[in-house]
């Protein structure tokens, strides 16, 4: 790509704390059961701009209107602690967000985004310390602008900081905030009584049931990350062929992710079985329901699509790779939708909801993240990022020419996250943290559909 290498001169130039612009009184704002579900994991995600305003006024606006925005979303501004039951907590405290000026002395069209690893881990994007939330602005040479943030999963899924982003940038344009954030933990609070259906033991795993831990070899399993492309046409094809010989067509996710799962089975690693695993948002399923609506003025009222916090489940499915291998894609696909569709549901996360309730204080976690026994095969975890606001970060000097998730979580489970393309082609930007011998697969045997990211294709 033309990169000056990955180890690229990155100045620190000023760190400070942001707090929230309006007062907030001290309070404890409980996890949802859905929250609890989360282990202590870090999300990154970052946007580059090919131009902005003159570097301290950029700064101006960016954290003027970050202030303003820790005010609407107050959690951001705060800190975890543990209850006497030891379960986390969100203490509102206004402690407020680390702010990092940094300055890399190279060029926007200089960084390998195809690369992430070298070019934007612990880089562009910070390695958080405290708090739930933090943020750096890296200065580029000739104009160049990336800002990276990274906050605790525990506190606010990939829909949360959506809503988050697009208020912060809104509020630097003097715009009203389009989706304004709640807080109101009892849209998820459990049924009186708990309603006990065994079938989540299929799919989440309290803690104590968890083998013992083993030691892996990072050396000769390391997951790496990088980021490609797909062409629309590309998805489109994908799309066609999983509704051949009579199958129902289906959904371009759906397609995808059946794809990939053909595509990891591949590996000829020992194991027998291949599992993938989908991230599913639940508002849609919950919105369903007649809330009494929190109403905060005479005009305004909340539903779940202002929910603020995590309102996620993670069906999977597992299969024969040797089976998964010979399937045609079409079929492969609709074993992607039978796992996936008893999930679209309220009555899904209601039970999931009570399923918490029942195991707590004890915590749990997505089954398809642990390795119950020796023998099980690998396993992979789709998340949905086509709401993804990359048209929405817009600060006041454009909008950004590329954005992506960074998630290298530190697992065995690999990760995967397509988005829209910031070109607004059709396209998708697809971020991958697999294993290395799953990543060769992509570069092989998948390379006809995964195109490196390039600075052609990015025209920086």
């Amino acid at each position: 790509m033309g990169s000056c290498g990955a180890n690229f001169s990155l100045g620190v130039k000023k760190r400070e704390i942001i707090a929230a612009a309006l007062p907030v009184q001290d309070h404890w704002l409980p996890m949802s059961n859905l929250d609890l579900l989360l282990p202590p994991l870090d999300v990154g995600v970052f946007f580059c701009y090919k131009k902005s305003l003159p570097f301290d006024e950029s700064m101006n606006v960016i954290k003027s209107s970050l202030a303003q925005a820790l005010a609407l979303f107050y959690p951001f501004a705060g800190e975890v602690v543990h209850n006497i039951l030891g379960e986390p907590e969100l203490l509102c405290n206004n402690r407020g967000v680390d702010f990092i000026q940094a300055y890399a002395d190279m060029e926007l069209k200089n960084v390998d985004l195809y690369n992430p690893d070298d070019f934007v881990d612990k880089k562009l994007v910070p390695s958080k310390k405290q708090g739930v939330l933090m943020v750096q602005v890296t200065e580029l040479k000739y104009g160049g602008l990336v800002i990276g943030c990274t906050f605790d999963h525990r506190i606010a899924d990939a829909y949360s900081i959506n809503m988050f982003l697009t208020a912060w940038a809104e509020i630097s344009q003097s715009k009203p905030v389009s989706c304004p954030p709640s807080f109101r933990r009892s849209m998820l609070n459990p049924r009186h009584p708990p309603v006990l259906n065994t079938c989540y033991d299929n799919l989440f795993v309290p803690f104590s049931s968890l083998p013992p831990p083993r030691s892996y070899l990072p050396a000769a399993n390391p997951l790496i990350s990088r980021i490609y492309y797909i062409e629309a046409k590309d998805i489109n094809d994908l799309q066609s062929n999983s509704s051949l010989n009579g199958n129902p067509k289906k959904s371009k996710c759906v397609t995808f992710i059946a794809y990939l799962w053909k595509l990891i089975a591949e590996c000829d690693d020992g194991f027998n079985t291949c599992k993938m695993g989908v991230v599913v948002d639940g508002r849609e399923r919950l919105d369903t329901v007649d809330f009494d609506k929190l109403s905060l003025s005479n005009t305004k009222c909340f539903s779940m699509r202002n929910y603020f916090g995590n309102v996620l489940s993670i069906p999977y499915g597992e299969a024969k790779s040797s089976e998964l291998k010979e399937m045609p894609l079409s079929l492969v696909a609709n074993m992607v939708y039978e796992f996936v569709s008893p999930a679209l549901s309220e009555e899904h996360f209601r039970g999931l909801i009570d399923w918490v309730e029942l195991h707590r204080p004890e915590p749990a976690v997505a089954k398809i993240y642990t390795k119950m026994e020796e023998d099980d095969g690998e396993a992979v975890v789709v998340s949905s990022g086509q709401r993804f606001p990359v048209e929405s970060v817009d600060f006041g000097w454009g909008k950004p020419h590329f954005g992506s998730y960074h998630f290298p979580w530190g697992g065995q489970t690999g990760y995967v996250m397509p988005m829209p393309s910031a070109q607004k082609n059709g396209d998708w930007i697809v971020y991958m943290h697999l294993l290395e011998k799953h990543m060769d697969l992509v570069e092989t045997k998948g390379k006809k559909i995964f195109k490196p990211l390039t600075q052609s294709y990015l025209d920086f």
